[in-house]
């Protein structure tokens, strides 16, 4: 038997070593598509069904395109939110065939653009800055470089407006491994454009430091000359920023320096914690095609990202515009910096868990996208290209990390915990003579507090599996009906509903989707998932060895009575 099965594996590894490249070399463009979808079943495509090793699959075949990329000239209306049909198109349509591919113009002796904290700005800065966007918004909207231009290009691709190539399937940057590098590649053209407006080589964008304690209130800068906007929360100028934001509800946190505290355990919990693996950080696989499709955002992009645009919004509007809206985000001059701040964490989240190379895919490395540079040429621009800030020209001021120290620990002890989790079992038993805390919840509504009890698949693991393997927490099939801001956050071995939040080591995550539709009658059967890496917080909760966990999904927002949740589980990711 084990003869037989090593023939097959030897006979399908010489099928795609010497045939496969053959068989590519007579195909067309259609039929190649097709033959990749196959071949990622039979391989194993990274999320499907439940694999206990959700490791990013890496495929890289002889002689074909594997990449996602706009298609330029399948720009279309698309929906910025499921009530509102925009059009983001530039007015006209370019061709990849005039694109130039992007170089690097730094060289190692080159002296490195420095990006600064907003709350530390001298005025020179400020007045340079200043300079540089007023005349971005002078210029007309038929040049690229124009501010309209450049608010409409976050529009263009966080709303499904461009078709991938060689697919119906459309392009959105976000809730996926492309969310960081994008983000990227937009602000280094972004800032480009603004040092060539006032000939000024030197000059960086700002970032706004909102993990820091003393930059978590709004910068001052964004409300004076050209950085005012008036779609913004005007409530929440003189507060510390809530990172964790509720939208429609009042935080917990009671005063100014609670609400600090809060803060830092949440970056704690986001960035390390919850984080320690490539995709619970950056996002699900997203591969070429209809089939793959995904919907996984990583822990940050979920929060303080989605959270912070929402909570400089005006709250008055249908959701949160400007900023709470990606359709309109970049119409709000912080939006640059918020994002700058974004970028400043992928590369310190990078260093704390020592992944330079955080996803070696060949489909995440080789998928580009189009920019227009200083010069107003189109430069098409790949992920492999963006990985190292120092040779895009640019690093970050050092700030202080004061979230670095702030684990949080245990509401109550964890064996007071589990007794209390026991007893309230039994008694739910004993009283409803049913077992109602199945973890497969099969369309379940989140209009009130859901808690089940899910097993471990592998309570035991060895020491080696430890050190390798990260224990996952994930939240499946959830679907939003409505168009409102969804956000639960997600507890295991919570004994008491009211006293909750990022400060105490129960608290595992949280699930945040702003309104969102796409074109096409396929993308309203689609489904997300969260993902939370849980080891740290069962060896804190002293539950590394229990056979099952409590896991409390706490509605946040009344939205939540619109989306339901198909089941809770736990996996295993290397």
């Amino acid at each position: 038997m084990a003869t037989q099965k090593c023939n097959r594996v030897v006979s399908f590894a010489l099928f795609i070593a010497v045939a496969l490249p053959v068989t590519l070399f007579f195909l067309n463009t259609s039929d190649i598509w097709k033959l990749k979808g196959a071949i990622l079943n039979i391989v194993g495509s990274h999320d499907r069904k439940s694999s206990s090793n959700d490791n990013i699959t890496k495929i890289n075949m002889a002689n074909m395109t594997m990449e996602i990329s706009p298609n330029l000239t399948s720009c279309h209306d698309s929906y910025g939110r499921p009530d509102l049909l925009v059009n983001c198109c530039p007015p006209l349509s370019a061709t990849d065939d005039v694109a130039i591919d992007f170089q690097y113009i730094y060289s190692k002796s080159s002296k490195l653009r420095v990006r600064r904290s907003a709350h530390h700005l001298d005025t020179t800065y400020i007045a340079k800055y200043t300079k540089a966007l007023t005349i971005m918004k002078s210029l007309p909207y038929s040049d690229p470089r124009s501010f309209s231009r450049q608010a409409l290009l976050h529009c263009t691709f966080c709303t499904g407006a461009y078709d991938q190539k060689f697919s119906s399937a459309t392009i959105d940057i976000h809730r996926q491994w492309l969310f960081y590098p994008f983000h990227r590649m937009y602000l280094y053209f972004h800032e480009r454009i603004l040092a060539s407006l006032i000939d000024d080589d030197t000059f960086a964008l700002p970032f706004w430091n909102w993990d820091n304690p003393d930059s978590m209130i709004f910068p001052k800068m964004f409300l004076e000359g050209p950085f005012v906007d008036s779609q913004r929360e005007p409530s929440h100028f003189n507060k510390v920023v809530d990172l964790n934001y509720n939208s429609y509800t009042v935080g917990n946190a009671s005063g100014e320096q609670e609400q600090v505290d809060t803060n830092l355990a949440f970056m704690y919990n986001q960035v390390i914690a919850a984080a320690k693996k490539p995709e619970l950080f950056m996002g699900c696989p997203l591969y070429p095609g209809e089939d793959g499709y995904c919907d996984g955002p990583g822990t940050v992009e979920l929060a303080p990202h989605n959270t912070v645009h929402t909570w400089v919004g005006l709250s008055s509007n249908p959701h949160n515009e400007n900023m709470g809206a990606f359709y309109s985000a970049g119409w709000d001059p912080c939006f640059y910096s918020h994002h700058a701040n974004l970028d400043r964490i992928w590369d310190v989240w990078r260093d704390i868990h020592g992944m330079y190379l955080p996803i070696n895919d060949t489909v995440w490395l080789n998928s580009y996208f189009y920019f227009y540079n200083e010069n107003l040429q189109l430069v098409k621009i790949k992920v492999s290209d963006v990985l190292n800030t120092k040779e895009l020209g640019y690093t970050y001021e050092e700030t202080d990390l004061a979230w670095l120290n702030k684990r949080p620990k245990p509401f109550i002890s964890p064996k007071i915990a589990k007794h209390i989790l026991k007893t309230q079992e039994n008694y739910h038993n004993e009283t409803s003579r049913l077992h109602l805390f199945s973890n497969k919840l099969e369309g379940r509504s989140l209009k009130y507090p859901i808690k089940v009890k899910v097993p471990r698949p592998k309570p035991y693991r060895s020491k080696e599996e430890i050190k390798e393997e990260e224990e996952v927490l994930v939240v499946y099939g959830i679907k939003t009906k409505g168009d409102g801001i969804v956000k639960f956050d997600v507890y295991v071995n919570l004994v008491n509903e009211t006293n909750v939040g990022p400060t105490y080591r129960e608290f595992a995550g949280t699930f945040v989707r702003l309104p969102m539709k796409r074109i096409g009658a396929s993308n309203g059967n689609k489904k997300s998932r969260l993902k939370l890496g849980i080891s740290e917080l069962l060896r804190d909760l002293e539950a590394d060895r229990d056979e099952s966990i409590w896991v409390t999904l706490l509605p946040k927002t009344s939205s939540c009575a619109n989306t339901v949740i198909d089941g809770v589980r736990i996996d295993y990711m290397r």
